[in-house]
C-alpha cells in the first residue's frame, strides 16, 4: 500500500449506513458522495498490470465463465446470417421459393429477394442496437440480454410458420432485434467482467462464437440440404429454439456488471460482483475493485446523464469514430464473402454437396484460427494485427479477382474456391477478432452500453448496402462477377486499412483509467504504444 497517499476510505458498508436503503439496493450518486480509496484503487490496479494471462485465468475462473456464457448469445445471430445464406443454395428451399431461370435450368431465389432475406436481419438488428444502449443504461447488461433471448424466441414462431418470402422477410426482421440487443451487450459486458489481461480473450471469443454459429448451421445444412420435402428447411429453422431458454436460465444466475453497477452508485453490490466472479483469495479486498473502478469514473465524471449527443462531443466523438470504423469495415475486408461461402463455392463452380462440405470446413478452420487470434493479440496487441490483417486480406482478395479473369475451366474454378476459403479463413484470424478487443476498450466505461450500440448501428448502415452489392455481384442473372467481386472490396480494405494504420490506438496493457487519459490528451494512435502513463495520474 502506497503510505504517502492520504484519501479518505469509506467502504461501501459504511456508505450505505448514511444512505437510506431503496428497493433496488444502496444507490446514491457517486459523483457528490464521499471519495473512494484513492491508494487502495492504485493497488487494484498495479495488481491487474502484474498479472500474466494464465494467473488471471486462475485468479478470475468465473469472470471467464460468464463471458463464455455472455458471448455465446451471438451464436444465434451468427446461426441465422449463416442460416439465410445456405437457404439460398439449398435445392428444396428454392424450387418452393424461388423462381425458374433459363440460363442456369434451376430454381433461384431472385437477387432481390436474396438481398431481401440477408439484410432483414440486419434491418431487424439495426433497431435492436439503437433501444440496446437506453435499455441497458437502466436496467442492466444481465436484464436487458434475458428480455432479448425470451422474445427471440417468440419471433422464431414467425420464421418457422412462414409459407412465403414476404413472411421470411417480416420474421428475420423481428428475429433481428434480440440480436441487436445481444451484439450490443456482449463485447461491453465481456470487457467489463474481466481483468486487464484476460480483455482481449474474452471479446474475441465472440468471433468464436460467430463461427460455432455457422459450423452448427454447416453440420445441420449439409445434413438436410438433400431432403425432399420442407424439412430441408424447417427442421433448420426449428432447431433455433434451443438457445434462448439455457442462456436465459443461465444469465438470470450471472452476476451483474461492477462496472455497471459502480456507475449506478450500487457500490455494495458492486463489491459482491466483484467476490462472484474471482477466486476468494484474489479478492481478499473487493473494495480496492470497486474503488479503481470509481477512480476511472471520476475521469469522466459528468452531471448530465448519458445521451446519444454527447457520443458526438469532444474525444468522445473520436472514440465513437473508432467503435463505428471498426464495426462498419467488417464488411468492407472480405466478411460477406465468409458469409455467403456456400453460395460464393457454387457459383465457382462446385457440385451441391462439395460446396456445403467446403462451407463447413471454412466454418471449422475459422474457429480455428479464432483461438490462435488469442495469442497473436496477446503478444502482438490488437493494433498490429487488425492493420496487417486487413493488408494482407487485400492481397487475397485482388488475387482472387485474378484468378476470376484469367479464364474459365475447372482450374479457375478451383483456384476461386480455394481463395475464398482463405480470405474467410484469414480474416478469422486477424481483423476480425481483433475488431472486438477495440470495440470493447475504445468507449468511455460511463457510455460504454450507447457507444457499442451506436457503432453496430453504423455495421448493419454499411451491412445493409453491401448485402445488395454482393447478391448482385455473385448472382448468375445478375452482374454474375463471381470471384471479380475480389478487385470491389480489395479496393475497400485498402482504404479501411489505410484508415485504421491512421486513427486506431494500440490499447494492449492499457487500464481503462489510462484509456481515458490518452484519449483526453489527444496523443495521436501511432504514438500511443510508447506513451507512458503514471499509476498516480488522474488526467
Amino acid at each position: 500500500m502506497n503510505t504517502d497517499i492520504t484519501e479518505k476510505q469509506t467502504s461501501a458498508a459504511e456508505v450505505e449506513e448514511a444512505q437510506p436503503a431503496s428497493t433496488g439496493g444502496p444507490v446514491y450518486d457517486v459523483d457528490e458522495k464521499v471519495d473512494y480509496d484513492r491508494s487502495g484503487a492504485i493497488d487494484a490496479e498495479k495488481v491487474e498490470h502484474d498479472m500474466t494471462v494464465l494467473q488471471a485465468v486462475k485468479a478470475y475462473p468465473a469472470a471467464s465463465w460468464w463471458a463464455f456464457v455472455m458471448s455465446s448469445t451471438i451464436i444465434m445471430e451468427s446461426y441465422c446470417v449463416f442460416l439465410m445464406g445456405q437457404f439460398i443454395a439449398t435445392k428444396k428451399f428454392t424450387e418452393d421459393f424461388g423462381v425458374y431461370s433459363e440460363k442456369t435450368h434451376k430454381y433461384i431465389i431472385e437477387a432481390s429477394w436474396q438481398s431481401a432475406f440477408q439484410c432483414s436481419g440486419p434491418l431487424g438488428a439495426f433497431i435492436g442496437v439503437f433501444i440496446a444502449g437506453p435499455i441497458t443504461s437502466v436496467i442492466g447488461y444481465r436484464w436487458a440480454t434475458i428480455g432479448g433471448l425470451m422474445f427471440l424466441n417468440a419471433f422464431i414462431f414467425v420464421f418457422y410458420f412462414g409459407n412465403s418470402n414476404g413472411m421470411f422477410f417480416a420474421s428475420q426482421i423481428l428475429e433481428g432485434i434480440p440480436w441487436g440487443i445481444f451484439i450490443a451487450n456482449a463485447p461491453a459486458y465481456c470487457s467489463e467482467i474481466v481483468p486487464m489481461r484476460l480483455r482481449a480473450p474474452a471479446t474475441q471469443m465472440l468471433q468464436m462464437f460467430w463461427a460455432i454459429g455457422s459450423i452448427i448451421v454447416g453440420g445441420i445444412t449439409y445434413h438436410y440440404q438433400s431432403k425432399t420435402d420442407s424439412s430441408a428447411y424447417r427442421v433448420p429453422i426449428a432447431l433455433q429454439w434451443m438457445f434462448p431458454t439455457p442462456l436465459a436460465i443461465l444469465l438470470f444466475l450471472a452476476p451483474e456488471s461492477p462496472w455497471w453497477l459502480v456507475r449506478k452508485g450500487r457500490l455494495a453490490e458492486a463489491e459482491k460482483a466483484v467476490k462472484r466472479l474471482g477466486r476468494a483469495s484474489a479478492n481478499d479486498n473487493p473494495a480496492d475493485a470497486v474503488a479503481m473502478m470509481r477512480r476511472t469514473i471520476e475521469l469522466e465524471k459528468s452531471e448530465k446523464k448519458p445521451s446519444l449527443v454527447e457520443l458526438w462531443k469532444g474525444t468522445d466523438c473520436y472514440r465513437t469514430l473508432i467503435v463505428c470504423g471498426v464495426y462498419a469495415s467488417q464488411n468492407l475486408t472480405g466478411n460477406l464473402i465468409a458469409n455467403q461461402a456456400v453460395f460464393f463455392f457454387k457459383q465457382a463452380g462446385m457440385a451441391d454437396n462439395t460446396a456445403f462440405a467446403l462451407g463447413l470446413i471454412t466454418s471449422a478452420l475459422q474457429w480455428i484460427m479464432v483461438m490462435l487470434s488469442w495469442v497473436l493479440t496477446t503478444y502482438l496487441g490488437r493494433r498490429t494485427i487488425y492493420v496487417y490483417g486487413q493488408f494482407i486480406n487485400c492481397g487475397f482478395l485482388i488475387v482472387l479477382g485474378i484468378a476470376a479473369s484469367v479464364g474459365g475451366g475447372t482450374a479457375a474454378s478451383n483456384a476461386q474456391a480455394s481463395l475464398g476459403l482463405i480470405v474467410s479463413v484469414l480474416f478469422c484470424l486477424g481483423p476480425a477478432p481483433a475488431s472486438w478487443v477495440i470495440i470493447g476498450e475504445t468507449s468511455s466505461v460511463r457510455l460504454r452500453p450507447l457507444t457499442t450500440g451506436i457503432g453496430r448501428g453504423a455495421y448493419y448502415l454499411v451491412n445493409i448496402p453491401c448485402i445488395f452489392l454482393s447478391s448482385y455481384m455473385l448472382n448468375s442473372d445478375k452482374w454474375d462477377l463471381g470471384g471479380k467481386s475480389g478487385y470491389v472490396w480489395a479496393a475497400t480494405a485498402l482504404i479501411c486499412t489505410v484508415m485504421a494504420w491512421q486513427w486506431i490506438p494500440e490499447m494492449k496493457h492499457r487500464s481503462f483509467r489510462e484509456i481515458d487519459i490518452l484519449f483526453q490528451r489527444r496523443v495521436p494512435a501511432r504514438k500511443w504504444k510508447k506513451m507512458v502513463v503514471d499509476i498516480r495520474d488522474d488526467e
